[in-house]
């Protein structure tokens, strides 16, 4: 039995406890014995590290037990923090005291190549290896460094809801589900919703899970995801773009200070990260046509970018892209003209480099009553289930703008992960919703 009395201390700390006797709590991640030593690699949900046991400083019989303890058993450690430049982590544990809590049946997932269904139908296990593991916290970081960006910026924080009444974004990717005796969908985006809160709080951001039933299986879509949607009342595209280049920044210089380790452990090449700095490259999508056009690269104007279009832009330049007013034809019912042209949207999509594509969408929103309400009939929407939102322009509208922010793509992006279903715990896709 371990002495429970003795202080419990996350792996992430453990580098500040050098010298002291520790309590470990955890599972074992590997295993390899060499004669009087056993090498344990204990994982606590922090973090890995390895804890020595010496057969000198132990029972007998505990140390011919640690060398069978199966992987993922779960365990309670008692040792000193030493210092080990060799690790990751700076330091080691070794092992005065050692229990077995809960011993685990053979681990399906070992050292062998597995396919990509295998690992995904136990995707709940999945996420316990290493490369996982830091893709899942560098993603909890981004969240985290969002809403302090926004927080700290006088954001408010205000929900919109799952179940809506209307499409954001096309009524072709709606999950459609029975509401008692009505219809409802899930939301697509809290930004319609956003838009009221910002009448009432100035700049506002809903921040939660978003549904597309688009039958894509790129690597690039997913059927829920986190999306932040920020809403600023008396701000302009120039003002929206502003931020975003901010905001983006901001979540990268996060994620190199605090989750560095992880970084290491996914082989990321850092330096491609720490060259995201501002300005950010803007260019119109005129601009970005004609550039197509220099290079040969096929194009007509007129269409919304696709993924080969965004990566061939993006190889161009070390940093993301700015791309504004697009086509009022491949956006949304609500997205402002520009004034300069009736053809084109103030609006701004935001393309990571190496080949990520897109990352942020948004730009300045409609505030003409007339305007929307053809937009709606245009469209074939139900100007009924729009009504509230109608209201937003009759009573007190001001120039206001917002965007959306994929956490799955900016953490795939950040992590340099190839598909977003390894940059959300529990995917769901066209053809996954188990586990």
């Amino acid at each position: 039995m371990t002495d429970s009395s003795v202080a419990s201390v996350p792996v992430e700390k453990l580098a500040d406890h050098v010298g002291q006797t520790v309590q470990l709590r955890g599972w074992l991640y590997n295993r390899r014995s060499s004669g009087k030593l056993h090498f344990l690699q204990v994982r606590d949900g922090t973090g890995i590290v390895q804890a020595v046991a010496f057969k000198g400083d132990l029972e007998p019989e505990l140390f011919e037990s640690l060398g069978h303890v199966p992987q993922e058993s779960a365990m309670r450690i008692v040792g000193e923090v030493r210092e080990d430049k060799r690790s990751p982590l700076g330091v080691e544990v070794g092992v005065h005291q050692a229990e077995v809590l809960s011993e685990s049946e053979p681990f399906p997932i070992t050292k062998k190549e597995h396919s990509t269904g295998f690992l995904m139908e136990r995707r709940h296990l999945w996420i316990r290896s290493r490369k996982q593991h830091a893709t899942l916290r560098i993603r909890a970081r981004v969240m985290k460094a969002i809403r302090d960006f926004l927080d700290d910026r006088g954001f408010l924080a205000v929900d919109s809801p799952i179940f809506t009444p209307n499409a954001c974004e096309g009524t072709t990717s709606l999950f459609e589900v029975d509401y008692f005796d009505d219809k409802a969908y899930l939301t697509q985006s809290g930004q319609l919703y956003a838009e009221a809160s910002a009448m009432a709080f100035g700049n506002v951001y809903c921040f939660g899970p978003t549904f597309r039933a688009e039958k894509s299986k790129t690597r690039r879509h997913l059927t829920e995801f986190w999306m932040v949607e920020p809403e600023m009342a008396f701000a302009d595209l120039n003002e929206v773009m502003g931020v975003i280049e901010d905001m983006v920044c901001y979540i990268v210089q996060c994620c190199l200070k605090d989750r560095a380790l992880e970084l290491q452990v996914l082989e990321r090449d850092v330096e491609k990260l720490q060259a995201i700095q501002k300005p950010f490259v803007r260019m119109s999508y005129n601009e970005c046509v004609e550039f197509f056009q220099q290079k040969g690269h096929p194009f007509e104007w007129g269409g919304d970018f696709g993924s080969p279009d965004e990566t061939f832009l993006a190889e161009q330049h070390d940093r993301p892209i700015l791309v504004h007013r697009y086509p009022a034809d491949v956006k949304a019912f609500y997205a402002k003209r520009d004034p300069e042209d009736d053809k084109l949207s103030l609006s701004v999509d935001c393309l990571a480099p190496e080949g990520y594509g897109e990352i942020v969408g948004g730009g300045e929103r409609a505030t003409d009553l007339q305007f929307l309400l053809d937009q709606i009939e245009h469209h074939k929407l139900p100007q009924e289930a729009f009504e509230w939102y109608l209201d937003l322009r009759r009573y007190g509208t001001v120039t206001h703008s917002g965007f959306g922010l994929g956490v799955e793509r900016v953490t795939a992006w950040i992590c340099g992960s190839q598909h977003l279903r390894e940059c959300i715990p529990y995917p769901r896709m066209l053809y996954r919703i188990y586990p």
